[in-house]
């Protein structure tokens, strides 16, 4: 019993900090844009590589040429009630550069109830690893990052994030959350990664930085 009494006293210290170090911020929040973008949405032959990428990413961290097509996966932060939510958008674009039937891979609590959330910020709750309310709504929209793929760059990272939503049954707001989630594919696409604890719009906005270089491809819109 003093066993079990002293992991329960361990989670519980887990949680509160991980509370103290995530301020919440309000869902709906706009103001000032600041943008990084070239004139070519296809652009990122300049994008900066990790000095050692993971062996098993194969260096996709590498930018596919010039019109070798429209794949892509995105980066991205949403604003929500809590302190944000970070997931991906992967798929096709247009000749104009529209999203062609995204699909969306993000960590969450399995549930619309606020119950589970709070829970997870104590001990493991049942996870989601699809689209949420809101992340393909550009209004919603607090960070992002895009980067252009080739086709079989596109399939090794799909492939990945299928495994990846298939072996990430739990959620925790400190252990492992919607930023480990996200940090793990950009880990596997040879991209360095911040800090997992930070809020999501700061770790997409830190990913992008690290990573993109000149001509990194994204926005951060700054709380008025």
């Amino acid at each position: 019993m003093l066993e079990i009494g002293s992991m329960i006293g361990r989670w519980v210290l887990i949680g509160f900090f991980a509370l103290s170090v995530a301020s919440c911020q309000t869902s709906g929040e706009t103001g000032a844009v600041e943008t990084v973008q070239n004139s070519s949405l296809q652009d990122t032959s300049q994008i900066v590589m990790q000095s050692e990428p993971p062996a098993h990413g194969d260096d996709l961290a590498t930018a596919s040429p010039q019109g070798e097509g429209q794949y892509f996966i995105e980066f991205r932060s949403r604003y929500a009630l809590s302190y944000g939510h970070s997931f991906v958008i992967f798929g096709r674009l247009d000749q104009a550069g529209n999203m062609i039937n995204p699909e969306v891979a993000g960590l969450h609590p399995a549930s619309d109830s606020a119950v589970p959330y709070m829970l997870g910020h104590l001990v493991p709750v049942p996870a989601e690893t699809g689209w949420s309310d809101g992340d393909l709504e550009d209004e919603y929209m607090s960070a992002n990052w895009r980067v252009m793929l080739s086709k079989p760059e596109y399939d090794k990272v799909v492939a990945y994030i299928r495994d990846l939503q298939r072996d990430s049954p739990m959620w925790h707001a400190a252990l492992y959350n919607c930023n480990a989630f996200v940090g793990e594919i950009a880990s596997f696409m040879g991209y360095r990664t911040p800090f997992i604890w930070l809020k999501p719009q700061e770790f997409i906005t830190k990913l992008r930085q690290m990573n993109g270089g000149a001509n990194a491809i994204g926005t951060t819109r700054q709380a008025a």
